[in-house]
């Protein structure tokens, strides 16, 4: 590992330079990675559980599927677009989390490493 980390603006000086491997086990950084993991991992199963449902239906579910709810509407139509509305969910939940969560983390962690330059 070199004692200089090239960047844009050049070689940053080896004072600089942080043990990357002490920042990531850092209690900080584990607390950060926590974080996010507890958002991530069970929000990522959940919608492949609604996914594989919604396919399985869709393939052994014909007449569940086809059932008419209002005009030419059917129930598959529906649960189709509930998967689009479903991910601009995660999605919105997701940016509060990091926001509330993840961000001011991030940024303390990222002030500590800079010295306080931004």
């Amino acid at each position: 590992m070199s004692t200089t980390e090239n960047t844009s603006d050049g070689p940053t000086p080896a004072g600089a330079a942080h043990d990357w491997v002490e920042v990531q086990s850092g209690p900080e950084f584990v607390e950060l990675r926590r974080r996010l993991r507890t958002f991530v991992f069970p929000m990522a199963g959940l919608f492949l559980v609604w996914y594989l449902v919604y396919v399985l239906l869709a393939d052994y579910a014909h007449d569940f599927m086809s059932t008419k709810v209002l005009g030419n509407i059917n129930v598959g139509l529906i649960l189709g677009l509930l998967q689009f509305v479903s991910t601009f969910a995660i999605t919105t939940l997701y940016v509060r989390h990091a926001n509330k969560n993840l961000d001011p983390r991030a940024e303390a962690l990222r002030e500590k490493l800079e010295g306080g330059q931004a």
